[in-house]
Formats: structure tokens, C-alpha cells, sequence
């Protein structure tokens, strides 16, 4: 079953490459949180998307968007695509069970070639308030179709400006 707009979203509380802890509920963001969860290592379209994401963190944070990146990825992996994706300031937060990644709505995919992790979620994007209530998510079945950060910030900047209301939850 999805989360539901304008209800609370699961509990949050990972590691981060670099040693410090990203826990959703400690989030001070002044409009939302986005987390972009990504496939992993493995998937190089998500190097592309990190890589645009790191580059307009300014961006989000002068819209008072807070950002942090997650997979389902070992310490070891997370640690490798960060340093050979040249991910410098996004926060890259790993060991997301697959259970976890269920009670987000996530979908799971089994490993079908080398250098795959034999089960891992795949992208999903999530806007959250401040409050814990989910405003948005954009979810995928494979690695594709993703929503531009262009666009999610021509979309935040929207909906502080006209206060616009989560949708989707009737």
C-alpha cells in the first residue's frame, strides 16, 4: 500500500558516508525534506542523477529544502559511488533493508547482471514537510523516468509561493 499524502511517512534513521546520521525526525527543513532513493552502485543513470542533484543543492537549500540520498547499498558501496561519481556535499545514506524499503512503496528488483546486489529498491522520490507528512512521491519500477530536479524546483517554488495543498490522498 503507498503512503498516503498528507499522512505521516515511516521512521528514517541511517548511517551517511562520512560517519554521521541521517535521521529523518531530527529534520529542521524550513519547506521539505527530499529523499531521492536510488538503486545503487551498479546503476549508472543514477550516477547521472546524483551527480545533477549535487550540483543544485544550493538550489534547494535556498528554498529551505533539506536533501539526502538512500539505497539499499552496503557502507562499501555507498562510500565507492560517492568517491567515483564525484558526489561531493550530497548526503549519501545506505543500509536501507528491503523490508524498509517496502514500507515506502518502493519497488524491488532481483539482480539480473554482474555487479548487482541480489535484491535492491528502486528510485523513488519523496517531498515531506517538516511535520513528517508526506506532500508528494514519484516512484519507479526501473531506473528510468525519473523527475528532473529542474523540475522539482520549479515545483517547490510553486507550491511555497501559492501554498499549494498535497494531493492524491482522497
Amino acid at each position: 500500500m503507498p503512503i498516503r499524502p498528507r499522512t505521516k511517512v515511516p521512521d528514517l534513521d541511517l548511517p551517511t558516508v562520512g560517519g554521521e546520521r541521517f535521521d529523518l525526525a531530527a529534520q529542521r527543513s524550513r519547506s521539505f525534506t527530499m529523499l531521492v532513493f536510488y538503486r545503487g552502485l551498479h546503476c549508472p543513470i543514477c550516477k547521472t542523477y546524483l551527480r545533477d542533484l549535487d550540483r543544485k543543492l544550493d538550489s534547494f537549500a535556498q528554498r529551505g529544502v533539506g536533501v539526502a540520498a538512500i539505497s539499499t547499498d552496503t557502507k562499501e558501496r555507498a562510500e565507492q559511488s560517492k568517491k567515483d561519481w564525484g558526489v561531493e556535499r550530497l548526503a549519501i545514506a545506505y543500509e536501507l533493508s528491503i523490508e524498509h524499503a517496502r514500507q515506502w512503496g518502493l519497488y524491488i528488483s532481483a539482480s539480473i547482471k554482474e555487479g548487482e546486489p541480489p535484491l535492491f529498491a528502486e528510485p523513488g522520490l519523496f517531498l515531506i514537510r517538516p511535520d513528517g507528512a508526506l506532500y508528494c512521491a514519484s516512484i519507479q519500477t526501473m531506473p528510468f523516468a525519473r523527475p528532473s530536479f529542474a523540475d522539482v524546483l520549479q515545483a517547490v517554488v510553486f507550491v511555497t509561493e501559492k501554498n499549494y495543498p498535497a494531493r492524491g490522498e482522497a
